[in-house]
């Protein structure tokens, strides 16, 4: 299909007279019309796809910005002017408190980018299932074909439980789970794709860089005639749309027990054309992921054949992808509860 913006202006004529007559307006995020738009991204030509993705996001970005005018319009409230001398304790009466005026709120920029990502994702495909934040030894390590003495299994390095739970330090986690949740796909001749967001945990000393609370996207494809080539386009294909460009990138080995081969992923830096700037400390490239083919170790424990199919694997880090976005220094302020901080996204 040629590249063309009449189905999207199609749609936003559509969505827009409906806004004001439907009871639920949030329905109309999850209706046929916005739908139809996102598998048309796939049939778009190579040059033409990131900027027809950009533009269906944007138009789910304006109706869900129509969607809150609303909701805020229709939740107005007429406050009196506020008398600092009245009583506001336990012992008042509800006709002697006066009222505080509600500032209006935002969205989280973690969980603002998520979406982002997710629908980008979704567009080439991928299902989201969400990440766990307690799971067990055996999703942890034992079906990600880490050894027994794998250091990574000290309490020193991950957060365990007295009866032996573990708070995840990464979302590959679920691996196993979706492999065996999904495997059917591959009966039918489908591939397994799936992206999981989540929260993971780490025993880090905290500083700028560095927390022990943060955010994983991983992702799975598994497969007939799977490559490393197929990693490499998933991966570029996702950061051009991201950032809105087009982008190098580029691999080198790294180790990873439930990968073989394993990756180091980099990109070339969006921000500078690598020129070198603040962001990529002057280097032009930025090591964005960790990457690499499935191990058949981890293949055949979720009762997948791996002399018949292969599959990628990979886990970036969303917090870092935001500290980037938004020129941020610290990524201690996303848990700091900092209303400044979270006034810039509003």
């Amino acid at each position: 299909m040629k590249f063309s913006f009449d189905e999207i202006a199609k749609v936003h004529d559509e969505l827009v007279s409906q806004l004001e007559q439907v009871e639920d307006p949030a329905s109309l995020l999850k209706g046929a019309e916005l739908k139809s738009l996102y598998t048309l991204i796939p049939q778009q030509k190579a040059e033409n796809k990131a900027k027809f993705g950009q533009e269906v996001n944007a138009l789910k970005n304006m109706i869900e910005q129509a969607i809150a005018d609303r909701g805020t319009a229709s939740a107005e409230l007429e406050l009196d002017e506020i008398d600092l001398t009245a009583p506001f304790d336990v012992n008042s009466s509800l006709d002697d408190v006066a009222l505080l005026p509600a500032s209006e709120g935002s969205i989280h920029p973690l969980n603002r980018e998520l979406e982002r990502v997710l629908s980008i994702f979704e567009a080439m495909g991928f299902a989201a299932v969400e990440s766990r934040q307690l799971d067990d030894d055996y999703h942890m390590f034992g079906s990600l074909n880490f050894p027994a003495d794998h250091p990574a299994r000290d309490d020193y390095d991950t957060f365990m439980t007295e009866e032996g739970l573990i708070a995840p330090a990464h979302t590959s986690t679920m691996q196993n789970r979706v492999m065996k949740q999904h495997r059917h796909n591959l009966d039918k001749g489908e591939n397994i794709q799936v992206v999981v967001p989540g929260r993971c945990f780490r025993n880090e000393d905290v500083d700028a860089r560095h927390e022990h609370t943060l955010h994983q996207v991983e992702g799975v494809m598994v497969g007939e005639g799977i490559t490393v080539g197929h990693l490499i386009g998933t991966l570029q294909t996702f950061l051009e749309s991201f950032y809105g460009q087009k982008l190098e990138v580029k691999t080198q080995p790294a180790y990873f027990p439930f990968v073989e081969p394993g990756f180091e992923f980099s990109m070339s830096c969006p921000f500078c054309a690598k020129k070198g700037c603040k962001v990529c400390s002057q280097e032009g490239w930025i090591e964005i992921l960790g990457c690499g083919m499935i191990h058949p170790n981890v293949m055949k424990e979720a009762g997948i054949d791996p002399e018949k199919f292969t599959g990628f694997a990979w886990g970036f880090g969303l917090d870092r992808l935001v500290m980037m976005q938004y020129s941020i220094d610290d990524i201690r302020w996303f848990h700091s509860g900092k209303i400044e901080f979270l006034e810039q996204f509003s």
